[in-house]
């Protein structure tokens, strides 16, 4: 379904495992993108991050806002789906998947990977490397995960270039599935503490994020949360005037 011009993938979480789980098994490319509130907000601003995002064969609503604003538009989504949920969960379901992780510091990566080496032994890490890498890097790093063998690849850097990177790099990676999973490595690794589920379903993840870290936080969260809301007030007037969803 279209909200605010993106193609949202109206899916629950069995859904989007079925469809990794497909995708593992005829090799067939599935490009996964998410979006929340700041996503959308930048894409509004930013040609590039739009194009990259749209990019995606699938796209889930990560943010509860997104869920709720389908609501509120007539357009409603079953449930959200997390990217970071979603990379858990891959994992959990995993019946061999081989995994390469891409993104934040090398420290960072290393706990990763044993976290998940620790905790999904039925899934195997063939391959990692750190996120901060120039456009001149990337032709290397796309050859050393095309040769690992990877059925899937999380990538954990910044937007949007993460989602530029997946864009250009996807199909000569031949990696199945492309997960960006933004800054979930920095939660695997226990750098970041994400909020607890009551804050997540009262959609307060984002005050959780600003509690720790209010002087970097407060202003990006203040204007993209207003700007969001903005959009989705356009968005019902938009509806309200034609009588089209």
């Amino acid at each position: 379904m279209q909200l605010f011009g993106v193609p949202v993938c109206a899916a629950k979480m069995s859904d989007a495992l079925a469809s990794v789980k497909d995708a593992v098994r005829t090799r067939k490319p599935l490009h996964i993108g998410v979006v929340n509130a700041a996503k959308i907000v930048g894409m509004q601003r930013s040609p590039e991050l739009a194009e990259a995002v749209l990019q995606s064969d699938c796209i889930y609503a990560d943010g509860i806002s997104v869920v709720w604003a389908s609501r509120l538009l007539g357009r409603k989504l079953p449930e959200r789906i997390a990217g970071i949920d979603l990379m858990h969960e891959i994992l959990a379901s995993s019946d061999g998947y081989k995994v390469y992780c891409l993104g934040a510091t090398q420290e960072v990566l290393d706990e990763v990977v044993r976290q998940f080496s620790k905790n999904y032994p039925q899934a195997t890490v063939v391959g990692s490397h750190h996120g901060y890498f120039t456009e001149d890097d990337e032709a290397d790093i796309a050859i050393n995960v095309a040769e690992s063998g990877a059925d899937i690849l999380f990538v954990a850097i910044t937007s949007p270039k993460k989602e530029q990177f997946m864009a250009r790099w996807a199909d000569k990676m031949g990696v199945p599935v492309v997960h960006g999973v933004g800054g979930s490595f920095d939660v695997v690794a226990g750098l970041v503490e994400r909020a607890p589920e009551s804050w997540q379903r009262m959609g307060l993840e984002w005050l959780y994020r600003v509690k720790q870290e209010p002087g970097r936080l407060w202003k990006r969260y203040l204007v993209t949360n207003t700007l969001f809301a903005i959009e989705v007030v356009r968005e019902l007037f938009r509806v309200k005037v034609t009588g089209r969803r």
